[in-house]
């Protein structure tokens, strides 16, 4: 099942080119009844990769989320070719549906280079073979959630094998601690060797979006919007791509929360390949709201 799941999500992925930078994209539900944040962002950034010459991959993305997404309708996403640099090449993308924008990206892709190389220590993590699959913990929670809810998560899960190192925030609500989370992830089945190196990186900014939030909630003791203590959604989203990584290998997503404040909560996350190298930063801000009784 894991298979043809990660076959749909690189399905979703291939974009349809309908005119000179110019794609659609086909669009599903998450978990609640939108297109998931991580799923445009990473659509969108496979179009803008679409348009760079020399095939060099992404070093950085920003983005806002502008509107939500209609699961049942296609996104159009619409490519302007800001910059074509020796070095750096620069792409702004605009996913429209129903005429109007839902998303906008900025992102950043560079020519292979040597410089000056350092980097943070990869933070103390349990062996990911050592921890339960999705399919393994999390359905002893299902009455916390409404009925069907848990089955959604699993299926909008299916294409990623991702195991937290710690009790999710649904697990613990109403005991408060430290605001930081770490899960480790990869597709749930192996990529081609000669796969393109811009899908590794459009993979993992699918999934940056699944739980960084979540250390926001941590320090309130909330269990999150798929329980209805909170309202939340993804406001804007960066990313920054140090070196080259494989998706379908175990990355560790290291993820705190430095503040929440007037209904916005930030989360910050770095991402460690298996073997301690530092392939990757994110930070987010969500709305994060308490609903009014």
């Amino acid at each position: 099942m894991s298979d043809a799941q990660l076959k749909d999500l690189l399905d979703l992925l291939d974009l349809e080119r309908i005119e000179q930078d110019i794609y659609r994209g086909q669009s599903r539900s998450a978990v609640v009844p939108r297109v998931f944040g991580g799923q445009v962002a990473a659509q969108a950034l496979v179009a803008a990769g679409r348009t760079v010459p020399d095939g060099r991959p992404a070093h950085s993305l920003h983005a806002y989320f502008l509107r939500p997404g209609d699961p049942g309708a296609p996104i159009v996403y619409t490519v302007d070719r800001i910059r074509d640099g020796r070095s750096f090449t620069t792409r702004r993308v605009v996913a429209v549906q129903h005429g109007k924008p839902i998303f906008h990206l900025s992102a950043s892709f560079q020519a292979d280079e040597e410089g000056l190389e350092h980097q943070e220590p990869m933070p103390a993590a349990p062996d990911p073979e050592t921890l339960p699959t999705a399919e393994e913990a999390l359905p002893q929670y299902a009455h916390l959630f409404a009925p069907g809810v848990m089955d959604r998560i699993l299926e909008a899960r299916g294409a990623v094998d991702l195991r937290y190192a710690e009790a999710p925030p649904f697990v613990t609500a109403g005991q408060p601690r430290e605001p930081r989370s770490q899960v480790w992830f990869r597709t749930n089945g192996k990529l081609p060797d000669d796969t393109d190196p811009m899908l590794h990186i459009c993979l993992a900014t699918y999934v940056s979006d699944m739980t960084l939030l979540d250390s926001v909630l941590l320090a309130h003791g909330r269990g999150g919007w798929a329980i209805g203590d909170v309202v939340g959604a993804s406001l804007d989203h960066a990313m920054w791509f140090h070196r080259p990584f494989r998706a379908d290998e175990w990355l560790l997503y290291d993820q705190e929360s430095p503040t929440s404040q007037g209904g916005r909560g930030l989360g910050k996350g770095r991402i460690f390949s298996r073997d301690g190298r530092l392939v990757a930063d994110v930070i987010q801000e969500g709305v994060v709201r308490v609903p009014r009784a």
